[in-house]
């Protein structure tokens, strides 16, 4: 069982930037693929923006131009750099990990990103 750990969520006011980290506990972790997603209660789990394992990214069109997503694969990390963060952007945010060798996914245990009006 890979263990995917979140941190970095918190309250923020609106304007402000807050860095999501995602750690990794597994042993190949620069040949993964690997996003970012977030959810508020009562809706579907959507997706924020993707990292291939040859560093290509994907933005959600809510998010362009604000967020960035990078990973540092000796670390074992991915992280998410907001900015410009909206009261819409309060969700609680899941790192997500793929590996399209085996069709394999995890996900960490979210942690809560509030940002005030």
């Amino acid at each position: 069982q890979v263990q995917l750990v979140e941190s970095g969520g918190g309250l923020v006011q609106a304007g402000g930037s807050l860095r999501l980290s995602c750690l990794a506990g597994i042993a190949s972790f620069a040949n993964k693929e690997l996003g970012w997603y977030r959810q508020v209660p009562g809706k579907q789990r959507e997706l924020v923006a993707t990292i291939s394992s040859t560093e290509n990214s994907f933005y959600a069109d809510f998010v362009k131009g604000r967020f960035t997503i990078t990973r540092d694969n000796p670390k074992k990390t991915m992280y998410l750099h907001m900015s410009g963060l909206k009261a819409e952007d309060t969700a609680v945010y899941y790192c997500n990990l793929h590996s399209k060798y085996t069709g394999s996914t995890y996900w960490g245990q979210g942690t809560q990103v509030t940002v005030s009006p």
